[in-house]
Parts: C-alpha cells; structure tokens; sequence
C-alpha cells in the first residue's frame, strides 16, 4: 500500500491517539537507558532520520528540489530548537520525576502564547491569559510543594530537574513558533527530514563537546536508542505533524495533555520509587487545566511530543 493511500485511509483521530501512546513511552525509554542524556537524543533521531531518509530521497526527490532556499535555513533553526529541546528534557529525567519532568515538558503552549504576542504581535486573549496564570501557579505547586510539605523527594535533585524541563518547553515553543509557517508550504516528509538532521548534527555537537562516546555501548542500548526512534519518533513526533493538517490544533494539543498521565501511570508500573506525592499530582493536574484553558480559547500551536 502506498503511503497516499494509507494516508486516505487512516481515521486522524486514530492516528492521533497512537501517536499519544507512542509518546507516552519516551520518558520509559529515556528512564531505562543508561548512556549520557546527549547520547540517547542522539541516536533516537539518527534513527529517525535513518528511517525516513530513504524514503524521504526517492518519493519526495521533486519536493526537496522545489524547497526555497530561506524555507530550509528555517527548518535547520527549528531542528535546532527541536536539539536544545530533547537535551534539556532528556537529562531532566535524569534528576526529577517522570511526571514532574513530562507534565512540565508539556506547558509549552503556554511559551508558544507568549512568544506570538512578542514576537508575532498576535493577541493574548483573556481565556488564554487566565489559563497562563492558572498553569503557572501549577508549576510553582509541582516544584515547591514536596519542599513545603516535607515528603519525600523523588528524584536526587528534583528543583534542576524541574528548571530542565521548562527548559525544554520554551526549546519546544521555539520549534513550534519557527516551524509553524513553513508546514503551510512545505510537505510533511521534506520538513521533518531536514528538521531531524539539523537536529542530529546539534546534537552530535553537544555529544561530542561534552566528551562522550559514541559508540562501545550494550546491545541493550543500541536496542532502546531504535525504540525511542520508531515508537516516540516515528509514530509520535512524525505522526503528530501528519495529523496537524487534518485536526484542528487546538483538539491535537488537548490530545496531548494524556502524555503526562500516560507516561506517568507507566512510570508506576514499570520504574521503581516512581509514585507522583501528592503536590505533584495536584499541582500536575493544575498545570494540565491550564494548559488546556491555553490551548482552547483559540486554535492554537500542538506540542511536538515527547
């Protein structure tokens, strides 16, 4: 079957809620591997790129060759977003909760806001400003509130762990803001192709700056680098662009407030010392009503995913 047939084929709404599982997984996939933080997002977008690069230079050859210059500078600065953003998330994992990490990943819409207003001068709306304020005081809750109650802490050093994953939003705002006009223009297969190699090469820098190996890893290793690639690369990440021209965004960013439930429930489940205390989960499904009262006054940008 082709890829325009299976295209006409699939429902968007169920392409949407695989594409929700599939980045759901990141944070396990991530949790489980062992290799530095640069090393992981590395190879799950060498992978991706690996997967789609074929195909991307034999169905869609014309399609690059029609790319206008400025368009492709664009997308290698939004791949270079899209690196910052998987770096600073990736290690935040590494010092803080899967659900505090992967909920604050996820208020990216709300620096998507405040970037069109200054940048783009585009309207901030009442409904959007409330849902701002309110998802805000969320994040203050999830970051303070295991301080202030004297719980245990998960993570070894849960307020930097935190700072990294808001990090990686306002990285993931920038994608979005950079690359948002060019979808209009460009198809789908063309941009994430350059997006992800720009990206590759970013991170192949930072790897290489900060003095880790590239290669010597476990089979196991190379395992979960390829899963990363095909479960929250190609099915999340790619298939999120893919809906985007078929379901309003607003309906795809609300759909992508179940990653944080789902990556958490799975953080129960399958890692241990991973129960979310109580601010945490309070103070998470504050940021999550924010977020959705952001994302549904107006249409407005989706996250890119996990």
């Amino acid at each position: 079957m082709s890829f325009a047939a299976l295209e006409r084929r699939t429902p968007p709404l169920v392409a949407l809620a695989v594409a929700v599982v599939a980045v759901s997984t990141s944070a396990i996939l991530v949790r489980w591997s062992t290799a530095p933080s640069a090393v992981k997002a590395l190879y799950r977008v060498v992978f991706t790129v690996g997967l789609l690069l074929p195909w991307a230079l034999t169905r869609y050859r014309a399609d690059f060759g029609r790319l206008r210059p400025a368009d492709a500078l664009v997308a290698g600065v939004t791949g270079v977003a899209l690196a910052v953003h998987f770096a600073a998330w990736f290690e935040s994992l590494v010092w803080t909760s899967v659900a505090a990490s992967v909920t604050l990943v996820q208020s990216q819409p709300l620096f998507v806001a405040v970037g069109a207003w200054a940048l783009l001068d585009e309207r901030v709306t009442r409904r959007r400003a409330a849902g701002i304020v309110v998802a805000v005081a969320g994040m203050v809750a999830m970051s303070l509130g295991d301080l202030l109650s004297g719980v245990a802490l998960t993570g070894q050093r849960p307020l930097y762990g935190n700072a990294l994953a808001v990090l990686g939003a306002v990285a993931a705002a920038g994608y979005v803001l950079a690359g948002r006009s060019i979808r209009q223009r460009v198809s789908l297969v063309p941009y994430v192709t350059i997006v992800y190699t720009a990206c590759a090469v970013t991170l192949l820098a930072l790897a290489v700056w900060e003095g880790h190996a590239l290669v010597g890893y476990p089979p196991r290793e190379w395992l979960l680098f390829a899963a990363m690639a095909v479960g929250p690369g190609l099915f999340g990440h790619t298939v999120i662009n893919w809906v985007l021209a078929h379901v309003d965004s607003s309906v795809v960013s609300v759909s992508l407030l179940g990653e944080p439930i789902g990556s958490t429930l799975l953080a129960v489940l399958l890692l241990p010392g991973e129960v979310p205390s109580l601010p945490t989960v309070v103070g998470g499904a504050v940021v999550l009503l924010g977020i959705a009262v952001t994302t549904t006054g107006d249409p407005a940008d989706s996250p890119p995913g996990g």
